[in-house]
């Protein structure tokens, strides 16, 4: 039974509604600071904790709740004698619930304007020690750090007669160690981000501590393979539009192999905006892009998405950066596809696709954000490295060549290079009115991927002549060149930067073919 909570949070977001319920059910309420004072303003009954523990707060409120009156009443153990004997011995009541969140720590760090003492300042201190405290007393007392929890709390009190069910509690108390957790990670990858001169505006973008929080989604059946083992998290910080904010909306369990290609699929598409057709498609298979294409429409996107290479497109996964209507769903029944990604369906699509029911349907949000840090586990270590968030713009290009682009070329070389930084290194990927003809993947010898895209064009019956062409590095030798124009490239897209540059470069000339340099590479490993 509740008979007394200590509420003081940063965010006040539900808390007084939630306090007025517990008021209501005659729970005694102490509060500190602003809490208190926003519930007192609204009529709720509430005493403050220094004149509860009769010490007042000192050294500007860094001292208020770290008190016997306060972690006694929270530490003590109901069923031990010699615990409850002790209490009342020194006249201090128990405390069943704390509603506690933290200083804004992260929000106060991700200013530009933040200072070391600013950011001191925002640790907090005596929030923790309540938080943990609860936890780990949770068979007596209730802890709530997220407001989320609230009326999850109040449902069950009134059900079950004041009572808060133990399985409840331990879940509530494991949220408060995996939040102190969090909270204490971004404090030390704060600090230890700072240099010598401890100044805020030159923090580092690695700090000697990295602290990362990931929440477990879901177990899966297995791993890239079945004898491995897996399980599928979300990063706590994923903006709305990563593919880990999916909202399911049909179709079997995703496996490890479908996140892992719905990732490169989704993210993909997303990168296919400011072009002349707003419609994009992007089917993936093994986690490389067999192809892309815009167009008017959803439907017309995957048609001309779909010529590039329809065998892979077999069971592969498809992604869209529009709404699928009933149109687009029509066409894709035909196929056997494992996941399809859109912002949305409409209700015609839902009920065209429901009929294959082991498709997974995913709704996604479109939005442009990327993750803040990529990460590559090896042996041992984790290498961590900024995003490939980059996208070359028109005005990026540096003509090489004695030829220069027309304004078709331009549009299709950027798509084409747009495509090829989500196809695995060696990259090679052939483009014509901003559709892919062949895509070149993952060979040790860009040789050897500028051959596969010229083959895979041609199983498809498609023309590479007068086609552009995008290569994610550089040309070693002026071989490559040769292999992609006797294909029919007419225009080539690629970094430059090899010590054989001007050889490719005469190359090209010789070939009467229009060569362009990004300055940027794109290796995908």
């Amino acid at each position: 039974m509740i008979k007394q909570a200590l509420i003081s949070v940063s965010d006040k977001t539900g808390v007084l509604d939630f306090a007025r319920a517990l008021s209501a059910m005659g729970v005694n309420i102490l509060s500190t600071g602003g809490t208190a004072k926003l519930l007192a303003d609204n009529g709720v009954a509430v005493t403050e904790v220094a004149d509860y523990t009769g010490f007042p707060e000192m050294l500007d409120g860094r001292v208020k709740t770290l008190h016997p009156m306060v972690h006694g009443g929270i530490l003590a153990r109901r069923d031990f004698p010699e615990h409850m004997a002790k209490l009342a011995e020194h006249n201090i009541p128990t405390i069943d619930m704390v509603v506690v969140n933290l200083y804004p720590f992260q929000a106060t760090v991700a200013k530009d304007d933040c200072t070391l003492e600013d950011a001191i300042e925002n640790i907090d201190i005596g929030g923790p020690a309540m938080l943990r405290s609860s936890a780990k007393n949770h068979k007596d007392v209730v802890v709530i750090c997220d407001p989320t929890d609230y009326s999850k709390v109040l449902d069950e009190i009134k059900a079950n007669d004041g009572v808060v069910s133990y399985d409840t509690r331990f879940g509530l108390a494991t949220k408060v160690y995996s939040h102190t957790a969090q909270y204490d990670g971004a404090i030390a990858n704060y600090l230890t981000s700072l240099d010598a001169s401890r100044s805020h505006a030159a923090r580092g973008t690695y700090p000697q501590s990295l602290n990362v929080a990931f929440e477990k989604v879901q177990d899966m059946r297995y791993g890239e393979n079945p004898h491995q083992s897996a399980a599928f998290y979300r990063d706590v910080t994923a903006t709305a539009g990563a593919l880990a904010n999916y909202r399911q909306l049909q179709g079997k369990e995703l496996s490890f192999n479908n996140i892992a290609d719905a990732d490169a699929a989704w993210e993909c598409v997303k990168s296919m905006g400011g072009f002349d057709q707003s419609a994009a498609c992007v089917i993936v298979k093994h986690a490389n892009p067999c192809g892309v294409a815009l167009g008017a429409n959803a439907v017309e996107a995957y048609q001309r998405a779909l010529q590039t290479d329809p065998t892979s497109a077999f069971g592969g996964i498809i992604a869209f950066n529009v709404e699928v209507d009933g149109a687009a769903a029509t066409e894709l029944a035909k196929l056997f596809v494992e996941v399809l990604i859109a912002p949305a369906f409409t209700a015609e699509a839902k009920q065209i696709l429901s009929a294959k029911q082991n498709v997974r349907l995913l709704e996604i949000p479109l939005g442009t954000g990327v993750n803040a840090m990529d990460f590559k586990r090896v042996g041992g270590g984790l290498l961590v490295q900024s995003a490939d968030a980059k996208n070359v713009l028109i005005s990026d290009l540096k003509v090489v060549t004695k030829l220069q682009p027309t304004q078709q070329q331009l549009q299709d070389l950027m798509f084409a290079w747009r495509v090829a930084k989500y196809v695995k290194s060696n990259a090679i990927v052939f483009c014509a009115n901003n559709m892919t003809l062949g895509v070149g993947a993952g060979q040790m010898s860009r040789i050897d991927s500028a051959r596969i895209a010229s083959i895979k064009a041609q199983n498809a019956g498609l023309s590479l002549e007068n086609s552009v062409v995008a290569s994610d590095a550089f040309f070693p030798f002026r071989d490559g060149l040769d292999v992609v124009v006797d294909a029919g490239a007419r225009c080539v897209i690629q970094p430059g930067g090899s010590m054989r540059d001007q050889e490719v470069i005469d190359a090209a000339d010789e070939r009467g073919v229009v060569m362009l340099y990004t300055g940027t590479r794109h290796f995908r490993h």
